[in-house]
């Protein structure tokens, strides 16, 4: 009996006793929940910033002076290259084979200079030639100047004696023609050796354009022909042939050449000063003036072509650089006394997205919410835009990627 009831009381639960293993697994039900917590609070917070685009802000502040351009200021930015106005691709007047090429790329040629030869061994045979037909000319004049002279005394007698009745009037006139043959042979001999003359210097000539020279003082940019190839200036994309020897650019014709906007082409006049800047050379500021507006338009870009003068010449410049030009402003007439004088503000350039003609936008931000505002666009100085209507001084606009914003666009400010 006692066994028995020793062994119930061994299968008896004894529920004072704290569970060991229940109390572990609700610590890692714990765990696991904050692990669940946070991953879902980060997920939240990602998804809250996508489609959120950083903006800087900056404050408008009010415009010094009258809100007019002032002298030096740039009206408008635009871009270009450098162009050579005068240059050449040098070739002989003559179809021949080159022989001797005295140039290199990068070399610099005085007007005259040698820079090819073509094979002249043609041209040499017809001057000989033709030297040959002047001596054999002068040999024939002197021959008929000799008989003329010896004629001369022959005709003077028998004319006195045909006047003294010594001979007869027939004998005279026989002697009279024969001396009058003689005379005119003179003047045709002196008429084939001027012929022969002609044809001389047409020889020489010839012979002359053998010889390519440099028609103005550069440099050369393009070796075009070797020895041994054939040059002719009337086979252009005649398969092997070449047109030239090499092309000549007279660095001291370097300008700039500026497609503008057809919208902006208000701002831009003949003889306006400007500052270049070369794309190879971004911190260097190049003094530069206008030329000339082209009087004709692009239509498939909707552009004018403008001429800018380099004013400092450097061997740094170089044709077909890329370059941008800053149009200047220059200085302001004396304003009429009780005419309206115009207001504006000041704010950063990347805060103003270019539109048409004298008008930009910018994005106004209220707290949180952007509003996309049309502003009229002043003078720009440097990195500085004045806005003459539209804006006002303490309004805060919008800075960054301006081609991703818009009224309803999630922004973040950055400092």
């Amino acid at each position: 009996m006692d066994d028995k009831s020793s062994q119930l009381r061994r299968l008896r639960i004894d529920r004072t006793e704290t569970p060991v293993r229940g109390s572990g697994r609700a610590w890692w039900i714990l765990v696991a929940i904050l692990v669940l917590a946070a991953g879902g609070g980060g997920a939240w917070l990602m998804l809250s910033q996508s489609g959120t685009v950083p903006i800087r802000v900056a404050v408008a502040r009010p415009a010094v002076g009258d809100g007019q351009p002032t002298a030096g200021a740039s009206l408008l930015d635009a871009s270009g290259y450098v162009v050579a106005r005068r240059q050449a691709t040098v070739s002989a007047k003559i179809t021949g084979k080159v022989t001797e090429v005295l140039i290199e790329e990068g070399q610099h040629v005085d007007k005259g200079q040698v820079v090819g030869r073509l094979d002249d061994s043609n041209a040499r045979a017809a001057l000989d030639q033709a030297q040959a037909q002047v001596n054999q000319a002068q040999a024939q004049l002197k021959s008929a100047r000799v008989a003329y002279a010896d004629a001369q005394p022959i005709y003077e007698r028998s004319r006195k004696q045909s006047a003294s009745d010594m001979i007869s009037r027939d004998s005279f006139d026989n002697t009279k023609a024969s001396y009058d043959g003689l005379q005119t042979a003179v003047d045709v001999a002196e008429r084939t050796v001027a012929v022969a003359q002609s044809n001389l210097a047409v020889a020489e000539r010839n012979e002359d354009d053998t010889v390519v020279k440099a028609p103005f003082a550069g440099v050369i940019t393009v070796k075009a022909a070797q020895p041994g190839e054939i040059v002719s200036p009337i086979s252009a994309g005649g398969g092997f042939t070449r047109t030239g020897i090499g092309t000549i650019v007279d660095m001291d014709s370097l300008e700039g050449e500026i497609d503008v906007n057809e919208n902006f082409i208000n701002r831009v006049h003949a003889g306006q000063p400007a500052m270049l800047k070369l794309n190879a050379y971004p911190d260097w500021q190049i003094p530069a003036a206008v030329i000339a507006v082209i009087p004709t338009a692009d239509r498939s870009k909707a552009t004018l072509k403008v001429r800018v003068g380099i004013k400092q010449k450097d061997p740094r410049i170089l044709p077909e650089m890329g370059l941008r030009v800053a149009f200047l402003a220059e200085a302001p007439a004396a304003p009429v006394p009780g005419a309206p004088v115009a207001a504006g503000v000041v704010v950063p350039a990347a805060g103003v997205a270019a539109g048409s003609g004298e008008t930009g936008t910018v994005f106004v931000l209220h707290d949180d919410r952007l509003e996309r505002r049309s502003v009229r666009l002043g003078a720009r100085t440097g990195d500085s835009q004045t806005i003459l209507a539209g804006l006002a001084a303490g309004d805060r606009i919008a800075l960054g990627d301006l081609s991703k914003l818009a009224e309803d666009t999630r922004i973040k400010i950055e400092d």
